[in-house]
């Protein structure tokens, strides 16, 4: 019997039993190369090489499982998926009230901001009416304060590039939406690389993307022990994809 028990002990501590164990990461169903996105069947950019690099170096067989933005913070809460990425600390506040996420470090740096016509950066804020942006996404303070006021309406889509195409027929004045993957769109799907520009004068945010878990936050120290030893590995990655670098 003790023989028994010291060789379950080996066989665990040796990582024998490690192999293929079953993570399902749930992502968003956009679109937002070069940080990550859905492309040819498959889960690509910075984000999902990163986290299929710590798979493969923890035993893990790894499943990117799309979701909508607003379910997908609710199948993290219910356990559905393992992890969620990307996420924040200030993303969707108002649905995670009472639920206990972890964060990982953050894994690539972003901004969201407010994309115009190239011909319209620096109007201001006092010049918009309608603001778009993709359905479930997070306003910074001062655009929520005038929506909240009537001041400016909201427009909602859950098509990165159908956003870009309302503001290109005026149909809103800009689209607060990740900055990098908007340009990205811009030139490669609608090939109109210099019709659109970020206005940095307008509210944005800049922040960073992390993984996060509810019902498993073992797994987020896991992800954040790997991250500390392998940023080599993951800089590397990212200079690959253009993505933006973390500041330690």
């Amino acid at each position: 019997m003790r023989l028994w028990v010291v060789a379950l002990a080996f066989l665990w501590s040796s990582g024998a039993w490690a192999d293929n164990r079953p993570l399902v990461v749930g992502v968003e169903e956009q679109g937002y190369f070069p940080d990550y996105g859905w492309q040819d069947g498959g889960y690509h950019g910075a984000g999902a090489d990163i986290l299929n690099a710590f798979a493969t170096d923890n035993g893990y067989t790894i499943t990117f499982r799309p979701v909508p933005i607003r379910r997908l913070i609710l199948a993290t809460i219910d356990g559905t998926v393992d992890l969620k990425f990307p996420d924040s600390p200030e993303w969707g506040l108002p649905v995670k009230k009472g639920a206990a996420f972890v964060y990982s470090n953050p894994m690539i740096n972003f901004v969201d901001g407010v994309v115009v016509k190239a011909d319209q950066v620096g109007r201001g804020i006092d010049s918009f009416h309608t603001l778009g942006t993709l359905s479930g996404f997070t306003v910074p303070e001062k655009w929520q304060a005038r929506i909240d006021a009537g001041s400016v309406a909201l427009k909602e889509n859950t098509k990165l590039d159908q956003l870009l195409r309302q503001v290109q027929l005026d149909r809103i004045d800009g689209a607060y939406v990740s900055v990098k993957a908007a340009l990205y769109v811009a030139e490669t799907k609608l090939k109109q690389k210099d019709a659109f520009a970020y206005d940095p004068g307008l509210p944005h945010r800049a922040g960073s993307y992390r993984v996060s878990s509810v019902s498993h936050p073992e797994l987020i120290e896991e992800l954040n022990r790997w991250m500390g030893t392998h940023k080599d590995t993951i800089k590397a990655i990212l200079v690959k994809w253009n993505a933006e670098i973390p500041t330690e």
